[in-house]
C-alpha cells in the first residue's frame, strides 16, 4: 500500500478525508511496481500563492503545485514527493467548472501523482499523453472525463 501523510493546514466543509486521497493516489500509482510515499500538504491562498511564486515564478495560488523528491544518490526512500493543494482555488474552479467538487479534487490529485511520475504538459503531445492517462485512470473511480465542458 502507497503511504500517504496529510498536513492540513487549511480546513472547509468540501475536502475529502484520507480514504478519498488514499483512492485516488493508489488509483493513479496503480501500474507502479512499488510502493510509494507522498505527502500531501491542504492550504490555503497565501500559502498556494507564496509557493507559486517562489517555484514557478507565476503570482497568485494555483490548485496544485507537485514537487517530485529529488533525494541525493545512495539515500533509499520510497518518497515520490509532495502534492500541495490549495482548498479555496479547488472549490472556486469546481463552482466556476459546474464540477462535482469531490470529482475536482480526485482530478487535481490524480494530475498531480501524474507530475510526480515524470509527466508534463508543456507541449500538445505530451499533454495528450498526460491527459488521456487522466481520463483512464478517473474512469476506473467512475468519474467521468474532465475536461468536457458540462452545461451550465
Amino acid at each position: 500500500m502507497n503511504q500517504i501523510e496529510i498536513q492540513t493546514v487549511f480546513e472547509s466543509a468540501g475536502q475529502p478525508n484520507q480514504q478519498q486521497i488514499q483512492l485516488w493516489i493508489d488509483t493513479a500509482l496503480d501500474d507502479c511496481d512499488q510502493d510509494t510515499e507522498i505527502v500531501v500538504r491542504i492550504v490555503d491562498e497565501q500559502e498556494s500563492a507564496e509557493l507559486n511564486e517562489q517555484y514557478r515564478h507565476k503570482s497568485g495560488p494555483t490548485n496544485i503545485l507537485s514537487f517530485p523528491a529529488d533525494l541525493p544518490e545512495g539515500v533509499e526512500l520510497d518518497l515520490l514527493g509532495d502534492l500541495v493543494i490549495c482548498a479555496p482555488v479547488m472549490e472556486k474552479e469546481a463552482l466556476e467548472q459546474n464540477k462535482i467538487l469531490a470529482h475536482h479534487w480526485a482530478h487535481i490529485i490524480v494530475h498531480g501523482v501524474l507530475h510526480l511520475l515524470g509527466y508534463d504538459h508543456l507541449d500538445e503531445p505530451q499533454a495528450e499523453l498526460m491527459e488521456n492517462k487522466e481520463i483512464v485512470i478517473l474512469n476506473k473511480l467512475h468519474i467521468n472525463n474532465p475536461y468536457i465542458e458540462v452545461n451550465k
